[in-house]
């Protein structure tokens, strides 16, 4: 039988203390400490808040022997942690509030309790597990607490949002780190360093110091890597020859975006923007998702109108909704609306097109449809069609890039295709359903992270803001602020010669990190 997590007399006096707390008081507690993390996340993005909230949980789930309390304690601070970094969440609900608003709270409420499931598995198997060794524990709680992370980032649709890795945002140097061991690798470190000072708390005799000082070193050891390897590269990257964009940003406040009176002035707004790109030196011109609010392909004068303003030689890359075959068995199946990007010449031919494949649940798709009575909160009745999957597109003038339609930027190791390395990754989206919330700037630090791990530009052109061009070491160049009607002419940063080790091997390096903390804190417990 393994020992029980309650501490010993002589040794884990704050937690024996805990211990005589009523349960639902640690719980509360919990929650607390899970909200403060969140503060962990950008915009603040302070890495303090989250050795609050693991460094208080390592401490909590010390005062209890049991499972269930364990996955009691685990919950609760997962649910306050994503109840405040998530609660912009609720914005998109007031769009239409007519006929969504109702849906907000459950929405709200009902995501971060949801997600915060994992979480509470994993404090649940370590209650079990736990050793009373420091190292061991600390181990252990890293190993169980990102391995239920990676689970909610790939189970079902996945929704890795607000990964550990996040709090790094406004220190490039650590950052660099996730070009070697992923992003769930460097949130592992990160982790596993918050854990540390709880136990520092839970086992305060000196025998514990070498232990702690050992769960720091792997992350100071990664950040020295990062820091040098800001160091070394160039202060400015060198750009593509013969190729300037210009990202365009017309600020369109989501509640006027689908309405039929509105249309013709939204698209005016984009051909404004555009006018005189050939005369600034732009080559391409790039537009928001489903920056018209019509079927474009389908419009005859307004696919004229928008191919008079692509410069020669260049392309005009937008998103529309567009009409596409139905991924069914029966040919006679009705056409259905993809959510694509495409991409225009001079002439108004089309010369490639994306669909945007990983749709977000609810707003693009609603599952379980024929048990759930709702519409989708996007513009319209129905799914949108999903596409293939991640591509690779030629572009008349320019390099071949990686298209990410809103949130298909947010899943790691999933920007390029497995065929066809790109040049640089374009990120369009409709961050407007936010408002000035700080979910577009967690988008926009999430999008970054792409950059890093593929050795990649990225250039991201967002309906609201922010739009940002960052290049292959995740410096932002140039940036747009949410709620500002502007453009962003700027020449396109070249890739990284050699890709970073993540764009070889993935998560690999991820999950042998998890098998060593686990065999370790297992070998230490003996």
């Amino acid at each position: 039988m393994p020992h029980a997590a309650i501490p010993s007399p002589t040794s884990l006096s704050v937690a024996q203390t805990l211990a005589k707390l009523p349960l639902i008081i640690r719980v509360v507690l919990a929650g607390l400490f899970g909200a403060a993390g969140a503060w962990g996340m950008p915009p603040d993005a302070q890495p303090l808040a989250l050795i609050v909230y693991h460094g208080g949980l390592v401490v909590l789930l010390a005062s209890v022997n049991r499972a269930g309390s364990g996955f009691a304690l685990g919950w609760a601070a997962a649910f306050g942690f994503h109840l405040f970094g998530l609660a912009w969440v609720g914005e998109a609900f007031l769009v239409d509030a007519e006929r969504f608003a109702w849906m907000r709270p459950f929405a709200m409420v009902g995501l971060p309790a949801g997600l915060a499931l994992f979480a509470g598995l994993a404090s649940a198997v370590y209650v079990r597990f736990a050793r009373r060794r420091p190292l061991a524990d600390v181990l252990l709680y890293s190993a169980l607490f990102m391995t239920a992370e990676w689970l909610r980032g790939n189970i079902l649709t996945g929704f890795p949002w607000n990964l550990p890795v996040q709090t790094w945002d406004r220190v490039l140097g650590v950052l660099q780190g996730v070009a070697w061991i992923g992003p769930y690798g460097l949130s592992l470190l990160t982790v596993m360093v918050a854990a540390a000072a709880g136990a520092a708390i839970v086992y305060p005799r000196r025998s514990s110091l070498p232990a702690i000082a050992a769960a720091i070193l792997p992350l100071c050891l990664v950040a020295a890597l990062g820091f040098w390897r800001i160091a070394a590269a160039p202060a400015e990257m060198p750009t593509v020859p013969g190729v300037k964009l210009r990202l365009v940003q017309p600020n369109i406040p989501q509640r006027e975006k689908w309405l039929p009176a509105k249309a013709a002035e939204h698209f005016q707004r984009h051909l404004a923007l555009s006018a005189g790109a050939a005369k600034a030196g732009v080559t391409h011109v790039i537009w928001p998702e489903a920056a018209t609010p019509f079927l474009l392909l389908d419009a005859p004068d307004a696919l004229a109108a928008a191919s008079r303003i692509v410069p020669p030689g260049g392309a005009l890359i937008t998103g529309t909704p567009r009409r596409v075959a139905a991924a069914t068995e029966d040919a006679t199946a009705a056409a259905q609306i993809g959510n694509a990007l495409v991409v225009l010449t001079e002439q108004g031919t089309l010369a490639a097109v994306y669909d945007k494949h990983h749709l977000v649940p609810f707003g693009e798709y609603v599952p379980l449809r024929k048990w759930l009575p709702i519409e989708r909160l996007a513009a319209g009745r129905g799914d949108f069609a999903p596409g293939p999957g991640p591509q690779t597109l030629t572009v008349p003038g320019a390099p071949p890039l990686s298209p990410l339609v809103c949130y298909e930027a947010i899943f790691p190791g999933e920007v390029t295709a497995a065929d066809s390395r790109p040049a640089w990754l374009l990120n369009i989206t409709n961050d407007a359903w936010f408002g000035s919330s700080a979910g577009p700037a967690q988008h926009l630090a999430i999008a970054r992270l792409r950059a890093i791990e593929e050795g990649l530009p990225l250039i991201r052109v967002a309906s609201t803001g922010i739009s940002a061009v960052i290049d292959p070491y995740g410096r932002i160049l140039r940036s747009l602020p949410i709620g500002q009607s502007a453009v962003i002419d700027s020449r396109l940063p070249q890739a990284i010669g050699n890709p970073p080790l993540f764009t070889e091997v993935g998560n690999i390096p991820f999950f042998v990190l998890i098998g060593i903390f686990v065999a370790f804190s297992r070998f230490r417990s003996r």
